[in-house]
């Protein structure tokens, strides 16, 4: 039987899988003790969970173990990199470089960055979603410390080009930092072959427990140097100060082995199932996909319906289909996408989109559900739009 409502928001979050659960549960009760207590029994079972999920973590992303600092989460790890790399090259320069496309965790660090003396390029994207490459090496200066570019859009799913940023950085010597957030654990990510310096992700994006996130950093050529933000312990080599979320990483560790093990053929399944998705709405009228229809992760598709603004559509739908119209941390605001803004989409089918996005869990049955709701609610709430009514007289 069918469980509503069904859930299509795994862009936002995703369920604690339970084999991640069970590895979990001893950390909280059994195996407690605090990671930083080196002098007895339970301080060392739980440095050695950390050194295990930390070695699982590295694998995900083809790094080495001394690479990966553990955080709070991915905005956590955005703050560290920007910030600390920042203040570290502040007698080199004070230029960075990012896009317009950004998640909040690093626009608006670079804003606050901005405040204390950052010099901060934009870049635009073309109407896929995309960066130029030749407007990013032009943006390069003799102050230039940091390029961050995402590697996936958490709104359309569009996924940079990785690798020929990575290659720009490491011609004019500079830093590469990239927000891999949506991509990790969705598609393979190899820091290495991406000449990627400095990369956050988070736990709860992949099936593991919220709270808990990683920042990776290069060791060697070139080895990344970055000043702390949180002090008081010495915790994570001095990096990362505070008392270590044992259960949290153990489960963060846990969920990245089963990415790694499982997620060519989850990828492959669920992309199955975004495309049916897609054929089947886009043959509505007046209907768009946002975003590059190549270039993008497996599980998201951000389709806009014209004439319905996307609050009247998930309101209608709250109760049977669990979606978002773009990034969970600015659901709350009425104003268009500026993601779909920076790509040049007018305010009507940016104020009309709406983001799916499926995961490990998702049947075949909740897709054709939502189909079909999707379909039904979008008639009918056009049937009462004054604006469809004139436009289709014409």
């Amino acid at each position: 039987m069918l469980e509503l409502p069904v859930y299509l928001d795994y862009s936002a979050t995703t369920p604690c899988d339970k084999r991640v659960i069970d590895v979990m549960l001893p950390y909280f009760n059994r195996f407690f003790g605090n990671a930083a207590s080196r002098n007895h029994h339970y301080g060392w079972q739980a440095e050695a969970a950390i050194e295990k999920a930390r070695n699982q973590v590295s694998q995900l992303i083809n790094a080495e173990s001394s690479e990966i600092i553990f955080t709070s989460g991915a905005t956590e790890a955005c703050n560290l990199a920007l910030r600390g790399i920042f203040e570290m090259f502040a007698t080199k320069g004070n230029h960075i470089i990012t896009s317009r496309v950004e998640h909040k965790a690093v626009l608006d660090t670079c804003k606050a960055l901005e405040k204390k003396g950052a010099c901060v390029s934009y870049l635009n994207v073309s109407e896929h979603g995309i960066i130029n490459l030749e407007e990013l090496e032009k943006a390069i200066t003799p102050h230039t410390i940091l390029i961050a570019i995402m590697y996936a859009n958490n709104e359309t799913g569009v996924l940079m080009p990785i690798k020929e940023i990575g290659e720009i950085a490491k011609k004019h010597k500079i830093l590469f930092f990239t927000d891999g957030t949506q991509a990790v654990g969705k598609i393979q990510v190899n820091v290495i072959e991406d000449a990627v310096d400095i990369m956050a992700f988070s736990s709860h994006k992949i099936y593991g427990p919220k709270g808990v996130g990683a920042l990776y950093f290069r060791r060697k050529n070139p080895r990344v140097r970055l000043v702390p933000q949180i002090t008081g312990g010495g915790q994570e080599k001095d990096f990362r100060s505070g008392t270590l979320n044992v259960s949290g990483i153990v489960g963060f560790g846990a969920a990245c082995n089963l990415c790694k093990s499982e997620m060519p053929a989850e990828s492959e399944r669920i992309k199955r199932l975004r495309d049916q998705i897609e054929k089947q709405l886009l043959q509505m009228p007046d209907t768009q996909l946002n975003g590059d229809s190549d270039s993008r992760l497996p599980h998201l598709a951000n389709i806009s319906f014209k004439y319905i603004n996307s609050s009247q559509l998930l309101a209608s739908l709250g109760k049977t289909i669990a979606l978002s119209a773009g990034s969970a941390c600015t659901s709350g605001s009425n104003e268009p996408s500026f993601v779909l803004k920076a790509m040049g989409i007018e305010n009507d089918m940016a104020k009309a989109a709406l983001r799916f996005s499926l995961g490990r869990f998702t049947t075949a049955e909740e897709v054709d559900f939502a189909i079909s709701e999707v379909q039904r609610i979008v008639s009918q709430l056009r049937s009462q739009s004054f604006e469809y009514q004139l436009a289709n007289k014409k």
